[in-house]
């Protein structure tokens, strides 16, 4: 297994993992919707996203996770939100999200990171992964406001 930042260049290894992310949560396939809106985040270097492959020759990509930067007030810090995780199915099982977590983990130790805030449905399995991991639940983020 690899695992690397990912660039612009990348997009066409990142659009299908994104769209399969996004059907997982219940949203209609969007090859194009995708290729947009994972192409701004690198326009506008608004996230931080890195692939995963089978090796090191980088022709089968297996995941992917994207992080977002956040600041605390309170401790006057900044801090990252990884808010996007996913592993392609056949490939799943195979320790690759443990190995895309520790890797935003030193990601947040080397660009001077507060912590590492974990956005996820209330019921999915993962979040079994993220505890074993050192995660703990945080009751205090758990309100969410919706334009509509």
């Amino acid at each position: 297994m690899f695992i690397r930042q990912a660039h612009l260049a990348d997009l066409d290894k990142i659009v299908p993992l994104f769209n399969g992310y996004r059907i997982f949560y219940k949203q209609l396939s969007d090859l194009a919707g995708a290729r947009n809106f994972i192409e701004a985040r690198f326009i506008n270097n608004d996230s931080t996203i890195f692939l995963s492959f089978l090796d090191n020759t980088e022709q089968t990509a297996t995941g992917f996770m994207q992080l977002y930067p956040l600041f605390s007030s309170v401790s006057m810090q900044p801090m990252l939100l990884l808010n996007d995780l996913y592993i392609d199915p056949e490939h799943r099982g195979q320790g690759i999200g443990s190995s895309l977590i520790y890797k935003a983990k030193q990601f947040c130790k080397f660009s001077n990171q507060k912590g590492l805030a974990i956005q996820t449905a209330h019921d999915n399995p993962a979040q079994k992964l993220y505890e074993r991991l050192g995660f703990k639940k945080d009751l205090d983020l758990h309100y969410f406001w919706t334009l509509s």
